[in-house]
């Protein structure tokens, strides 16, 4: 089971990496908030979770042992596969997830696209005790590395938030009503669009 990669990015997109450990390409599937702290090249050092399938493997790549852990409890709970746990990871910061959990704030857990009610009981039910007992997540460094590395901003935002579970009319509405730099980078543009839509 790989738990550690560390390696050179050769790829880098908003929801996956590859990573080039030797020679040896690894696809590493990665939330938002590692997308954000990510360098734009060079090095890198994943905290990696290994979900093998009959006819697959597949890895989950994370900058933080603190959101490794939150994954991996997240997965724990019937209903919530890897997917769903890295939508969670990628619309609520690591902090701010730990204190859903803890304080039984369905609203703020139930705003993510993909989680209703039921299942936003459910996880702060399996896992209120449980996140008590983790260390406080490490603050991560905002990445401003990436300006101007893709051509349109703006559709790979739209594109973004359609695969994060929301509609592209709302997406588009949001991207639509915001005040957008003709320089701003994706990280920017998506921040300022999932501050919209969890409200």
């Amino acid at each position: 089971m790989i738990a550690l990669l560390t390696g050179t990015i050769a790829y880098r997109s908003i929801d996956h990496l590859i990573v080039d450990v030797g020679g040896v390409g690894y696809r590493v599937t990665i939330p938002l908030s590692t997308f954000y702290a990510l360098p734009g090249t060079g090095m890198v050092r994943l905290q990696v979770y290994t979900q093998v399938k009959e006819d697959a493997i597949h890895l989950y790549g994370f900058l933080t042992a603190e959101e490794k852990e939150l994954f991996t409890l997240l997965i724990s709970v019937s209903g919530v596969g890897p997917k769903l746990a890295v939508n969670i990871l990628s619309n609520i910061p690591a902090a701010d997830l730990q204190s859903a959990l803890a304080q039984g704030n369905l609203a703020r857990l139930a705003a993510v696209p993909g989680i209703g009610k039921k299942t936003a009981e459910r996880l702060v039910l399996e896992l209120r005790d449980k996140v008590q007992r983790l260390a406080p997540p490490a603050q991560q460094l905002a990445s401003s590395i990436r300006q101007g590395a893709l051509a349109t901003p703006v559709e790979d935002t739209l594109s973004a938030l359609v695969n994060l579970g929301y509609k592209e009319p709302q997406a588009r509405k949001v991207l639509e009503s915001m005040e957008i730099s003709v320089t701003a980078p994706l990280e920017e543009i998506l921040k300022g669009a999932l501050k919209i839509l969890v409200k």
